[in-house]
């Protein structure tokens, strides 16, 4: 990060929001490496997903300002614009999520939801052996690949557009100071 001369960075990401992204990121790890070889540290690791995103949803609705969901969470015209301005190389940076990595966010939260809910359900006899719900909980899992590599490209991108490591952003919680034509 290289913040301005005499202009120190400033914090966007808590503490908080950064230990439970990078808890996330593990617990994720976990679930997806230990699968049914290791079916108890796979459901303890789905369980963890489940309190992880608990806490990030009410940091969403209640946390600082970066992570408030009314902050980055921008309307389809919102996202379309700014869809347009990335193919036309002139988007702006923006302190926070950008607006396409708002509803990263977004997605991302409501598909590990989505699957530890169902991989809860397949623990519950009333659902033990119904080949739709192990076949729900194995299409999120995939789809939750996919987002994840939409996500570190995304995070890829921007770092590279905006000269920014958003790697180190979300481990120190600084990111440099908001420049003319920046979005706070």
């Amino acid at each position: 990060m290289r913040a301005a001369p005499g202009r120190p960075p400033v914090q966007v990401w808590a503490l908080w929001l950064r230990a439970t992204h990078w808890a996330l990121v593990a617990a994720i790890a976990v679930a997806w490496f230990s699968g049914e070889a290791l079916l108890r540290q796979h459901q303890l690791a789905g369980y963890a997903t489940l309190a992880l995103i608990a806490g990030r949803c009410i940091g969403g609705w209640w946390g600082g300002r970066y992570a408030r969901f009314r902050q980055f969470v921008r309307s389809p015209a919102q996202v379309q614009h700014y869809m347009c301005e990335v193919l036309a190389r002139r988007e702006k940076r923006y302190l926070g999520h950008n607006p396409l990595g708002g509803w990263m966010v977004v997605a991302l939260l409501a598909t590990v939801t989505a699957a530890g809910v169902t991989g809860w359900m397949y623990s519950l006899d009333m659902f033990w052996g119904l080949a739709w719900v192990e076949w729900l909980h194995r299409s999120l899992a995939w789809t939750l690949v996919a987002l994840i590599a939409l996500h570190l490209a995304g995070v890829a991108f921007t770092s590279w557009r905006h000269r920014e490591n958003l790697v180190a952003a979300m481990l120190s919680g600084y990111k440099r100071p908001q420049e003319p034509g920046d979005v706070d």
